[in-house]
C-alpha cells in the first residue's frame, strides 16, 4: 500500500484512518452527539465500520492523497477523534471536518488537530481555500470554526442530508 502523509502536533498524532481503526470508528460514529450533529451512518458492527472506511475514506485517500485522519493522543496512544479533508458531494471544493469522543471534548484537541490539518491543506496539499459545514444547533463546532478563521457564508443543503447546513469558508 502507498504511504500517505501523517502529521504531529505537540500532543497529537494525526494519521490516515485505516480498517485497523474500525472498532474506534464504530464507537465514534455511533456516539449520541455524532448522530445528533452529523447523522446516523447506520454502522452496527466492526464489519460495517470497515466497509465505511474502505468505501468513504480509503477511496478518497487513494484518489486525492488526503481524507479522514484518526487523532491519537501521544501520552497514551489513545484514539480520541477524527479530523479530515473531504471531497463532499454538494460542496464546491474541499471541506474540513472533525469529531471527537465526548470524553475528549473541551480540552483543545479539536482545535489543535484541525489547525494542523488546515496548515497541511495549504502547505502540503496546495489548497487556496477551505470550506466547513455544521448544523446551526452545534454551537461548539461553530465557535471552533470561527476560532480557526472560518467565516459564515450561507445556508446550504447537500444530497442525502435532510439538515440545513451552515457553510463556512476560509482563505488559506
Amino acid at each position: 500500500m502507498k504511504s500517505y502523509k501523517k502529521f504531529e502536533t505537540e500532543r497529537l498524532i494525526i494519521q490516515p484512518t485505516s480498517t485497523g481503526d474500525a472498532e474506534f470508528i464504530l464507537k465514534l460514529l455511533t456516539s449520541p452527539k455524532y448522530i445528533q450533529f452529523v447523522g446516523n451512518k447506520n454502522l452496527n458492527n466492526t464489519q460495517d465500520a470497515e466497509k465505511y472506511i474502505n468505501d468513504r475514506m480509503i477511496t478518497q485517500l487513494e484518489r486525492l492523497g488526503y481524507s479522514n485522519y484518526t487523532v491519537i493522543r501521544k501520552t497514551d496512544n489513545t484514539k480520541i477523534g477524527c479530523v479530515g479533508l473531504y471531497d463532499r458531494e454538494g460542496i464546491e471544493g474541499i471541506d474540513i471536518g472533525y469529531s471527537f469522543l465526548p470524553e475528549f471534548e473541551g480540552k483543545g484537541y479539536a482545535f489543535e488537530a484541525a489547525a494542523e490539518l488546515k496548515r497541511a491543506a495549504k502547505e502540503e496539499f496546495g489548497m487556496k481555500d477551505l470550506n466547513a459545514i455544521t448544523v446551526q444547533e452545534n454551537s461548539g463546532s461553530r465557535k471552533l470554526l470561527e476560532k480557526l478563521g472560518f467565516e459564515f457564508k450561507e445556508i446550504i443543503h447537500i444530497p442525502n442530508d435532510p439538515n440545513e447546513l451552515m457553510l463556512y469558508t476560509a482563505k488559506l
